[in-house]
């Protein structure tokens, strides 16, 4: 048995077998006693993960008749709010105990702020959504935005884990020129910034995301030898499997089990893909890796799946994932609708196209539950992943027939190791900019040294509904 940390069993464990294969370990009872030998604190252990999630364009329900309709934003504040059948929320009413909506905050930093600016929305929301700042016009090298929230994470308490961070995506990152408007497609292709300077690549094949977390194949010919004879990861640590198992109790070997086979069941899916992608058949998606599936849903779920999978071993505690590009023409038949993605987002105020959008929102957001489920299933020491994780999802964007940037959608989902309580839907103040609560969300997560976040003005509520006013008779 081969423990790249050392002889006990942190709470960090890696298998090691031939070809580079290695394989993180998720948390089990076995290392609970070894907290502090050679092992990080059990402050450090237990630190809240981060999952932070744009969807793009905004939503339906953020034009003034779906608002009126309530197609995101709930009629009641507090916790007795209801969530209509036709909210793009409506796939969450399962979870409302680990959700928090806050609405009516705004992403001006995304606005145009000279002539030159303007029409730019598309090539220039992406960058805003976590770093609340106002990006450079350019199309050079001096492209400048902010650092974004889930880096300052990184930065304070990603350090100590494999991967300091992991970006996910769907959409394709290669637009060929295709960025107008003076704006660097660095701006489109990322949601996660290390630096005000430095966007960071993100991975869209699951292929890519699962060699990254299991080391599969010490170099390219490796990697590809492997798949050519679909031989699993697993079946190069099969003799250090055994060996771990000798040493755990039966709760942890059923654990350990249900691991293994989690983990070969993504891989079999991955092959699947690629041996369908690679078969000749005409795709969906032609241009894309053999790794990445046709169907948007496959595709996000063996994401979160991936995702997941870091968060148990600890191979990285936060995780940014852009979901798609504001003007895709991808059409979502799953939804009902059957037109594309941008076209229909620009409903001009008709209430049926309105509508339209809508039900592609809807499907959109249906896929998040499938994450919550598997955060829920993750035992973590005495308790779940979904009870120590935050998800941060919205958008940069609310209403995107204009292009509008004010009462953007925000939920927060999880509870955060405590930090929410869920069951509660706030509406910001007025003219409250979204960055008020990223700046509630750091302090809260430890991170009190930073004092402003973009165009903050100062702290946003997470926890408590402003009081409703009644008029006096």
């Amino acid at each position: 048995m081969t423990f790249l940390t050392g002889k006990q069993m942190p709470r960090r464990t890696f298998l090691r077998g031939a070809m580079g294969a290695t394989v993180a370990l998720p948390f089990l009872d076995a290392m609970v006693a070894a907290r502090g030998i050679g092992a990080p604190t059990a402050a450090a252990a237990d630190r809240t993960r981060l999952i932070c999630i744009e969807e793009v364009h905004g939503l339906a329900g953020c034009n003034k008749w779906g608002a009126s309709k309530f197609l995101y934003a709930p009629e009641q504040t507090g916790s007795n709010f209801t969530i209509l059948p036709d909210s793009a929320l409506s796939s969450l009413e399962p979870y409302r105990q680990h959700m928090t909506i806050i609405s009516n905050t705004d992403v001006r930093m995304a606005e145009a702020f000279t002539a030159p600016e303007i029409g730019g929305d598309h090539f220039r929301s992406s960058a805003v959504f976590l770093t609340q700042s106002h990006p450079k016009q350019t199309q050079g090298s001096d492209i400048w935005a902010g650092t974004s929230f889930d880096q300052m994470y990184a930065q304070h308490f990603g350090q100590s884990t494999p991967l300091p961070s992991m970006q996910f995506c769907i959409e394709s990152l290669d637009q060929a020129g295709g960025c107008t408007y003076n704006y660097s497609c660095a701006y489109t292709d990322s949601i996660s910034w290390a630096t005000p300077n430095e966007p960071l690549p993100m991975i869209r094949d699951p292929r890519v995301a699962f060699d990254t977390l299991f080391g599969t194949g010490g170099s390219q010919a490796d990697r590809a030898n492997r798949r050519k004879t679909r031989r699993s990861i697993l079946d190069f640590i099969q003799s250090e499997v055994a060996d771990v198992r000798k040493e755990l109790g039966a709760g942890d070997k059923t654990r350990l089990d249900r691991y293994l086979t989690h983990v070969r069941e993504i891989e079999r899916r991955i092959q699947a893909i690629e041996a369908r992608n690679t078969s000749g058949e005409e795709r969906a998606l032609p241009d894309a890796p053999a790794g990445v599936p046709d169907s948007f849903q496959e595709h996000m779920r063996l994401m979160f799946d991936l995702q997941v999978l870091a968060l148990e071993t600890d191979m990285t505690r936060i995780i940014s994932f852009k979901t798609g590009r504001d003007a895709q023409n991808r059409v979502f038949p799953e939804s009902g609708v059957n037109l594309p993605f941008h076209p229909t987002s620009h409903h001009g105020d008709r209430e049926e196209r309105i509508m339209d959008f809508n039900k592609i929102n809807k499907f959109r957001v249906g896929q998040l539950p499938y994450l919550l489920d598997r955060l829920k299933a993750s035992q973590d020491g005495d308790s779940n992943l979904l009870e120590k994780t935050l998800v941060i999802w919205g958008s940069p964007m609310a209403d995107p027939n204009v292009h509008n940037h004010r009462r953007c959608p925000l939920i927060l989902l999880g509870h955060a190791n405590g930090l929410l309580k869920g069951n509660l839907h706030i509406k910001a103040a007025d003219a409250t900019p979204m960055a008020n609560a990223f700046l509630t969300i750091a302090h809260g997560l430890g991170m009190e040294d930073i004092k402003s976040f973009g165009d903050s003005t100062g702290e946003q509520s997470i926890t408590q509904a402003a009081p409703t006013t009644v008029a006096a008779e």
